[in-house]
């Protein structure tokens, strides 16, 4: 009856009233968005890999101006075949403690993925597809001592090859690259040409420290690895839609001249 009849008391009461609703709106709000992340972060994982996809990095031509035989790949607007194709997963395993570690998608046959497709997190490359069943996929990770990335330094020319020394999984090798190349600590390490299975420019690492071998012409890089094995959660398995192609005309005999 005080806060009912009297104005200031009311006003007072409704003040600390709104206060406190507020506060309890705030909490639930975040209660909220907290059980919705999930959901959030999946949606955000579908809509990169359709922006992915639309990359004019995923499509390139032949090295020609004439196209005897069109096929059935999708083509951009241009007119350039679709090379990458990507798809989005969820990490539903990982390991990092052994010399020999593995990652398991959620995402398997029935979803398009096959033995040998590359795996991309958010910030570089994670590894490559090698067991497939119908709804998720086994990845070897590029933490793992069979494990071989053909990379390059982003500011040179010169390729080598990444791979992981059973160690520490902050860090990995970069072997194969001559003395003749300047390097700095920092340097970022991309994914090359040569790689069937990944694209190029993904990022592998950067410069963590460089060893010179007195009786070789090559380093050995220390990277620190660009993606943090420690708490990925999505990556990224994409496909080479021509790599079949090209897999047929290096394995088959040679023809003369």
């Amino acid at each position: 009856m005080l806060v009912k009849f009297n104005q200031t008391h009311e006003a007072a009461y409704g003040a600390v009233a709104n206060e406190v609703t507020g506060l309890v709106n705030v909490q639930y709000n975040k209660v909220q968005y907290y059980f919705h992340l999930k959901e959030t972060n999946r949606k955000l994982q579908d809509e990169n890999a359709r922006l992915r996809n639309l990359l004019v990095a995923n499509f390139e031509n032949a090295d020609t101006i004439k196209i005897a035989v069109t096929d059935s790949l999708a083509k951009d607007t241009l007119g350039h075949r679709r090379k990458f194709l990507w798809l989005s997963a969820k990490v539903v395993s990982n390991t990092i403690s052994s010399e020999l570690n593995f990652l398991t998608l959620h995402r398997g046959a029935l979803q398009g993925v096959k033995k040998d497709m590359a795996v991309i997190g958010p910030d570089g490359v994670v590894g490559m597809v090698i067991d497939v069943s119908e709804n998720y996929s086994r990845v070897m990770s590029v933490l793992n001592r069979n494990s071989r990335v053909s990379s390059m330094l982003k500011n040179g020319s010169a390729s080598g090859s990444v791979e992981w020394d059973g160690r520490d999984p902050r860090y990995l090798t970069l072997k194969n690259i001559p003395k003749s190349l300047k390097i700095s600590k920092g340097d970022s390490v991309i994914t090359s040409y040569y790689s069937v299975n990944f694209p190029p420019n993904i990022m592998v690492g950067t410069v963590h420290d460089i060893a010179v071998d007195p009786g070789s012409n090559f380093f050995t890089i220390r990277l620190r690895t660009a993606t943090n094995f420690y708490s990925i959660q999505y990556a990224y398995i994409v496909e080479n839609l021509q790599w079949e192609e090209q897999r047929r005309l290096e394995a088959g005999p040679l023809k003369n001249p």
